[in-house]
């Protein structure tokens, strides 16, 4: 096979490939808790118990994933999977870490689409989108702390947040403003390590990125050619930009995706985004597959189930084929990236602006979800979400307050807390 030729395996003691395939399949059962619960699963497989990779071979691709656009953690798994087996090994990996949660996704997404009206179900995700509520808001915590470092980061966060907020700036904009910013106020440090390049070949790289480039778009250009319905070729073409510009993890692409997805195309209504979310905590895999059912909801309200299915596969297909692209062409450059100081902090004033993008999110969903009417005002360049204060939604306030102390002070965990808001929000639909 061509593609096992195109990056080269470190010479080491590795696991057998059937053995390594082992854990893989289980880490890629258990992954559950979002991205932070992964990476730590991931690291007590194969660092703590196995020695597969040193503590400092984890570290460094860790901080690599951490700066590419998409979910950092299958790409830490598919890098794991490259250092030990090569291409076959990083494609195992990240497929695995993938599948099992997909397929769950696929299943949940089709009985929401078929009996999401049933008043049980609306009670359950009721209280589902409360507990969604609380996990963007200690997700925005938890970046900030991460991320905002420095005084100009802080600024270039507020910069992000005022411009997609008040003014409705493109994603993609705030992302390149930001990391040009970073990238001029960075300056070169004269304390950089001699970092060995024989290994790197720009031939290689070149051949991976163009096969890893026909992967992906080939068959969105087939599609259009074969004339495809307009829905699974505007999916496909709106997820594959998103995945090339949500640097941030998974919730910098919602931040970029919700408001675009309910707006202005109009795929789904914001409740439904809410929903999609909560599936998507409480299932194993990325987070990001949310994508997934948003895809499936957009592809079912405009032709029913086999269109779903059809938008949710190519979803799958244009939001993880990029993350190969991403890990076996750059995998051999991880030591030489991170001794560059103009790209480190290009990376890191991109990911300050996440926060501000995130914090957008946060209000938008907040208000979606503890107001029934929300309204879009413009005022020339300027747009504002407005809520209707009388349409306070009480239940789901109390239950807001009542997750965000579990979170905040007990602690507790996304599946405890998803699993607590949503029958608490049934037995008080029911008694009220």
């Amino acid at each position: 096979m061509i593609l096992t030729t195109l990056t080269e395996v470190p010479e080491r003691t590795s696991p057998s490939l059937s053995e390594a395939t082992r854990v893989w399949w289980k880490i890629g059962i258990l992954s559950f808790g979002g991205p932070a619960a992964q990476i730590a699963l991931m690291h007590k497989e194969i660092v703590e118990e196995r020695s597969w990779l040193s503590e400092q071979q984890y570290l460094n691709a860790l901080s690599f994933c951490m700066l590419l656009p998409g979910p950092e953690a299958m790409q830490l798994a598919t890098f794991a999977g490259w250092r030990l087996h090569g291409t076959i090994g990083g494609l195992i990996a990240g497929l695995l870490f993938v599948l099992p949660g997909a397929a769950i996704i696929m299943a949940l997404a089709t009985i929401y689409s078929l009996f999401g009206n049933v008043p049980l179900v609306e009670l359950l995700f009721y209280g589902i989108k409360t507990a969604v509520l609380v996990i963007v808001v200690e997700a925005l915590l938890r970046v900030a702390r991460k991320a905002l470092t420095k005084r100009h980061h802080w600024a270039i966060a507020g910069l992000a947040f005022t411009g997609i907020f008040f003014f409705s700036l493109p994603y993609p904009l705030i992302v390149l403003a930001a990391g040009l910013i970073g990238w001029l106020m960075s300056t070169q440090s004269h304390e950089q390590q001699t970092v060995d390049t024989a290994h790197i070949s720009a031939s290689r790289t070149f051949v991976t990125c163009l096969i890893w480039l026909s992967i992906w778009l080939i068959p969105l250009v087939a599609l259009a050619a074969l004339g495809a319905p307009d829905l699974l070729v505007e999916v496909g073409t709106f997820f594959s930009t998103l995945a090339v510009v949500t640097f941030g993890g998974a919730y910098a692409v919602l931040a970029y995706m919700a408001q675009d997805v309910v707006v202005q195309f109009g795929w789904l209504t914001a409740g439904e985004m809410v929903d999609a979310l909560g599936l998507a905590e409480t299932t194993p895999g990325p987070l990001i597959l949310v994508t997934q059912f948003v895809g499936f909801l957009a592809g079912f309200n405009q032709g029913g189930l086999l269109l779903g299915l059809a938008a949710a596969l190519i979803c799958l297909w244009v939001t993880f084929t990029p993350c190969f692209l991403w890990i076996f062409a750059g995998a051999p450059y991880i030591e030489w990236i991170s001794n560059q100081p103009r790209l480190k902090g290009a990376l890191q004033a991109i990911t300050a602006a996440v926060v501000g993008v995130i914090l957008n999110l946060s209000i938008w969903f907040a208000l979606h979800v503890l107001f029934s009417k929300v309204s879009l005002e413009k005022q020339g360049v300027l747009t504002l979400w407005t809520p209707e204060l009388a349409s306070i939604e009480w239940i789901a306030l109390a239950l807001f307050i009542f997750c965000s102390f579990l979170a905040f002070r007990m602690h507790w965990g996304i599946i405890r807390i998803l699993l607590v808001a949503s029958l608490t929000s049934a037995a008080l639909r029911f008694v009220l």
